[in-house]
Order: structure tokens, then sequence, then C-alpha cells
């Protein structure tokens, strides 16, 4: 089947079967900031943004994305400095196989408004998980992104 989309803003078409996860689809097209953490929608370190909305694109089929616009961290590496620079100078990298998720969910909450105190943060970073930094870089670093 063919799919049609937009990625980063560029028009791409595909022929894969309309099953293929979507993950596997952009990976396997040079989009190496996703990443396969659990495979079933509970890490975030596969997220992406589909038409403006933040989702897990494990758990997406390519059917789903016929017509649709996606930003994945390369789409965004302007909008989202500031957040990147900040992990990094606060430690909130380590193995940096959740990073790219981290990034764009703690974009999307900036985006909308989010609050910059630890309660705030800590509760929109729900559904990504981490298993090195204990999270208080990660929020210290959106934090002082938002400042």
């Amino acid at each position: 089947m063919q799919i049609k989309c937009t990625i980063n803003k560029q028009k791409r078409v595909f022929e894969c079967s309309p099953t293929k996860r979507v993950l596997d689809l952009l990976r396997e097209n040079g989009l190496t900031s996703i990443k396969e953490g659990c495979g079933g929608g509970e890490c975030g370190a596969c997220s992406i943004f589909l038409d403006g909305k933040l989702v897990n694109s494990c758990l997406l089929i390519a059917l789903q994305i016929d017509n649709k616009e996606i930003l994945t961290l390369e789409g965004l590496e302007k909008e989202t400095k500031n957040l990147q620079e900040n992990f990094g100078r606060c430690g909130a990298i380590q193995c940096g196989f959740c990073t790219s998720g981290f990034i764009l969910r703690s974009y999307d909450y900036i985006k909308d408004g989010g609050r910059a105190d630890e309660e705030s943060i800590k509760k929109a970073l729900d559904g990504n998980l981490c298993r090195c930094t204990g999270y208080q870089k990660i929020v210290e670093s959106i934090a002082k992104s938002m400042k």
C-alpha cells in the first residue's frame, strides 16, 4: 500500500504494509531519534508529534499516518535547542536512550504553557520512563529551560 505523509515538513511516500508499525517505518528511513523502549506505549522513547499531538509511534500503524503530518526531534532541533542544552548542562542525559522522548514531552509541556514548579513538571512527564537518571535532573533541566 502507498502511504503519503509529511515528515518534518517534507512530503514522503512509502510503499509498505498498512499494518507496519510507524516506529519501524520511521527508523528504517533514517529517523533515529525515535527509539523502541517497551514496544507497548508505556515508556515514551518512541514519541512523535502526529498532527500536533504527542503520541507513541510504537502503537501506530502506517495506515494511521496516511495524509498526516509528523514531527520528530530531528524536525524540531531549533525549537528544542535550549531544552537539549539544559539537559546536557544539568546532567539529565546518561545513556540517552529516553532523551528524545523526554525532550519532545518537555517541549510539548512548555509550548502549552506548563508551569515551572517541580510538582507540575513531574506530573507532565507521566508516561515517560528513564532507568538511569532518577528524574530529578530531568525536572531541573526543564525548569531551567522555562526561565
